[in-house]
């Protein structure tokens, strides 16, 4: 199966928290709770699959050129968060981080079905999130209900377009593949620590709350084991 049909049941996760959170606003807390299980679930992934085999690419100048690109990008991306503000600024940075993310599932399948899988699992939860938030947004915009799920519906169609445009890295030169693996670790990385767990305390936490990014973590760590 190709990768980009993998992106379709992130897309599917994101649609349905748009349609919950059109009907049933979340509070606070429970937004950081999935926020802090989102991140632990993404960290995982980036450390027990996309790292290893970083280092199996062997090629420290690959590593250091798509490490630099990529951290100029994310970079980019939060210039432009701070700067576009309201409805038009949410649905552009959350569709750049979607592409972003299609990317990243793209190459981590060319890396290995199994890096992809996991991979798979811990990007539906942060698309499910996504999906929330990007609902909660234009509800309290004045958005309708059906104007809220289509928008979100438009913005996961980008998924399956950046994991095409990560396809092709498996057919590449190792050192290329290697590159393309280190600008997926940063942005993983940069979803973690500037994005999902910078939002997740802007309340104050709560030890269940801040307990949600270990179980994020542990669980994944067991999916690894279990798939083997």
């Amino acid at each position: 199966m190709q990768a980009w049909t993998f992106t379709l049941i992130p897309a599917a996760a994101a649609v349905f928290g748009a349609v919950v959170a059109a009907k049933l606003r979340p509070g606070p807390v429970l937004v950081s709770a999935i926020q802090h299980f989102a991140a632990g679930v993404v960290f995982a992934a980036a450390a027990s699959e996309i790292l290893p085999d970083l280092k199996h690419a062997g090629s420290a100048w690959a590593t250091l050129a798509g490490g630099t690109v990529g951290v100029l990008v994310m970079l980019g991306v939060r210039t432009l968060e701070r700067r576009v503000k309201g409805p038009v600024g949410l649905m552009s940075i959350t569709g750049i981080d979607i592409l972003v993310d299609g990317l990243v599932l793209g190459i981590a399948f060319a890396a290995g079905a199994k890096a992809g899988i996991l991979l798979t699992v811990a990007l539906t939860i942060e698309v499910l999130f996504l999906g929330l938030t990007v609902a909660n947004e234009l509800g309290e915009s004045g958005a309708s209900k059906p104007k809220v799920i289509g928008s979100t519906a438009g913005l996961v169609l980008l998924l399956p377009l950046g994991a095409l445009l990560g396809g092709p890295v498996s057919s590449m030169p190792l050192s290329i593949q290697g590159a393309f693996l280190a600008f997926g670790l940063i942005a993983l990385l940069y979803l973690v620590t500037e994005e999902l767990l910078t939002e997740a305390h802007e309340i104050k936490d709560r030890p269940w709350v801040t307990a949600m990014f270990f179980a994020g973590f542990l669980l994944l760590l067991l999916l690894d084991e279990m798939v083997g």
